[in-house]
């Protein structure tokens, strides 16, 4: 067995089924070898698209995707998936070929120190030095990314040790999918709870006036959303969510006042400015949801849940700072509180509730196809297992608003790095969730990655690849009107026929330009087996709020034009 070989049947042992990738020079042992391994070959058409798909696969399954690109340009067209995975915490295992080791340094032909460049933006790297590593190392790198806060790992593979032959001992042990012992020094897990830390939280619950809850992702990757549940039914204590929190909780009940942040509802930004205690749970505090830190940070004490101590205290002083898993340490502070105990602050939860009613959600003119228009008629036909991808831009706010999935993992984004792109080729590896999978993209953000249209239909991936068409880079766009006089710099979009486009590569391709004609196609899609695409051709000049302009605290909200949260 050569180490091309055992790196297949190692992927194999940890339950990889696909690997989403691009033949190149340096991985040529592994492709070879791939014709006797049960793992399906996903033929991206480029390398960036291979690390969103593998994303894409962990996002939607609870498993870890992986993508395997060549030396040199393959593995740099992988940075920005990798980068994304980091920022949003997924697990991935990125895999790179490299030049013979020998000529490691000479600026060999297709050389690039891809370890080096992936530094910063993974939870760890491996350079083989010798194929009999490779076993050892494909354990300890599914360990890493899925344990503590997940995140992408890098192995980089010299084409010789692809070729070298690995020892009998070694082969056995891979062979008998024998337990492999890991050997990471230095990696340690969030230590036991600490009592003292879980009584000083709940002392500052029973002592708020104000009180208010902020759960991210942090939730949902540590399967902790009944525990959510739990805790918020007995506190009565009114909540919001962030980008990435979108599923934690039923986002339908009373005191679920919307998502927080630059493009967050009026009264999430309200309750939140407004606070005395903040209970931040498996959040970053990053600044699309605080605003002026100064201002958020005024008034008000914070208790922080995360599994990463170094989040603490980095954006927001914290009382109380609550390290481990969340399915552990949030049980532990419900049991600290009596029933009743949001008797405290019915006050505040009853003003919550009718600033809720009065600041809602605009429905978008009805005498125009639109893109909130779109999303209406999309979020009122989905099922509860449908998983919604979104691109980035106006497109994302106006979805991640309005959507209340029953379930976590059903809408995917790119948070951390906003990665225009990211729709498309995320929804190839969201697929084998088994779940119908929806494509929403902006046409500036789809033609980053249009290419992958022939992997979806080579592949027969059942995506349904909406494309909202309002002519321009909409977000950009909106900050050129409101802030920059209308000086729209290269926002304007000149487009192709994406109905044209579509079919080219034997997609099924449709266009709506009314409300009806909107409605009959989505019927349409949900419907369909198979790939299919639909371009919605929707106004040009149309604004997201609520907002909070850059630099501003979130008590500036703008409702609207000319109306804030704290002047309305």
């Amino acid at each position: 067995m050569i180490g091309a070989q055992a790196l297949l049947k190692a992927l194999e042992n940890n339950a990889v089924t696909e690997v989403y990738a691009y033949p190149g020079g340096t991985v040529l042992p592994i492709y070879d070898a791939m014709s006797g391994s049960n793992i399906r070959r996903i033929l991206v058409r480029h390398e960036q698209a291979a690390a969103f798909a593998a994303q894409g696969y962990s996002r939607s399954t609870q498993g870890v995707g992986v993508c395997l690109a060549t030396s040199g340009p393959g593995a740099t067209n992988l940075v920005t998936g990798i980068a994304d995975a980091m920022l949003d915490s997924i697990p991935m295992i990125a895999i790179t070929g490299n030049v013979f080791k020998e000529l490691i340094g000479s600026d060999a032909f297709q050389e690039t120190d891809i370890v080096g460049i992936c530094e910063p933006i993974v939870k760890h790297s491996y350079f083989i030095e010798s194929a009999n590593d490779i076993p050892r190392v494909v354990a300890e790198a599914f360990h890493l990314a899925q344990s503590g806060r997940p995140g992408p790992v890098l192995i980089d593979i010299p084409k010789c040790q692809q070729n070298a032959v690995i020892s009998a001992e070694i082969q056995k042990q891979i062979e008998n999918n024998d337990l492999v012992e890991l050997d990471l020094p230095g990696y340690k897990l969030p230590p036991a709870l600490d009592t003292d830390q879980i009584n000083a939280a709940a002392q500052l619950i029973k002592n708020a006036k104000k009180p208010v809850v902020i759960y991210g992702h942090g939730v949902i990757l540590s399967n902790a959303e009944a525990h959510l549940k739990e805790f918020l039914e007995q506190t009565k204590i009114p909540n919001v969510w962030t980008l990435h929190g979108i599923g934690g909780y039923d986002n339908t009940q009373d005191l679920s006042l919307g998502m927080l942040g630059m493009h967050g509802t009026g009264t999430a930004n309200f309750a939140v400015h407004h606070s005395d205690l903040v209970i931040g749970i498996g959040i970053r505090f990053d600044d699309r949801i605080t605003g002026k830190l100064t201002e958020f940070s005024l008034n008000k004490k914070f208790i922080h849940f995360d599994i990463d101590s170094s989040e603490f205290n980095k954006n927001v002083p914290a009382a109380v700072c609550l390290h481990g898993q969340i399915r552990d340490t949030l049980p532990a502070l419900t049991k600290t509180l009596e029933t009743g105990i949001g008797e405290t602050w019915q006050d505040w939860s009853q003003d919550l509730v009718l600033k809720k009613a009065a600041w809602p959600l605009s429905t978008g003119p009805t005498d125009r196809l639109t893109e909130i228009g779109v999303i209406n008629q999309l979020y009122g036909s989905l099922g509860e297992e449908d998983i919604v991808l979104t691109d980035v831009g106006q497109h994302q706010m106006w979805s991640a608003q309005r959507f209340f999935p029953k379930k976590s993992r059903k809408f995917l984004t790119s948070g951390g790095l906003g990665t225009m792109g990211f729709s498309l080729p995320t929804a190839m590896g969201a697929t084998f969730s088994g779940h119908p999978v929806w494509s929403i993209s902006g046409d500036g953000g789809f033609q980053m990655n249009s290419q992958e249209l022939a992997t979806i239909a080579q592949d027969n991936l059942p995506v349904k690849i909406i494309i909202l068409n309002n002519s321009f880079l909409g977000m950009v766009r909106q900050w050129q009107e409101l802030f920059y006089d209308k000086n729209y710099v290269d926002t304007p979009l000149k487009n192709p026929d994406f109905v044209k486009l579509g079919e080219a590569y034997g997609i099924p391709s449709f266009r709506a330009e009314t409300l009806e004609e909107s409605a009959k196609l989505i019927t349409k899609m949900k419907d369909f087996d198979g790939p299919i695409l639909v371009e919605f051709k929707v106004s040009k000049e149309e604004n997201v709020f609520p907002m909070v302009p850059a630099g501003e605290s979130l008590g500036n909200t703008m409702l609207g034009r000319n109306k804030k949260i704290d002047k309305a």
